[in-house]
């Protein structure tokens, strides 16, 4: 079975025991960051405006689309069964941007599944 990179974004911010916080900067016209897998409970956040679109390995197309709206905030719950399938992202917009993803290190996550993706009410994403 391939592994694939467990790293949420292409530059690590800062850690300690019980965070991680990752940057992802996604270049304009369909910048990518490639297949990855998230083993941790995260939160995103989307700092300023963005439209993404993403794959999770198996499919076919990018079914998979975000509008954010400056402050987007999503919560995952990845659940302690496993890491989420890979999947990948990219840009859809005209310029460059950066969202943040926090990972929640310090517990196994409280639920044994992975649950459907929380988020406030700036954007919309069509994301499980």
């Amino acid at each position: 079975m391939r592994e694939y990179p467990s790293a949420p974004g292409d530059t690590l911010i800062f850690e300690n025991d019980r965070v991680r916080v990752w940057s992802m900067t996604l270049e304009a016209n369909g910048g990518m960051y490639d297949f990855h897998q998230h083993h941790h409970d995260h939160v995103i956040l989307w700092p300023d405006a963005g439209l993404a679109e993403a794959q999770q390995l198996g499919d076919e197309g990018w079914p998979l689309r975000q509008r954010a709206e400056p402050g987007l905030v999503l919560f995952k719950t990845v659940g302690s069964g496993g890491p989420l399938t890979p999947h990948r992202i990219r840009n859809l917009g005209d310029t460059a941007v950066t969202h943040y993803v926090i990972e929640l290190i310090s517990e196994p996550s409280p639920s044994p599944t992975a649950l459907p993706a929380e988020m406030n009410d700036r954007g919309e994403t069509n994301y499980a």
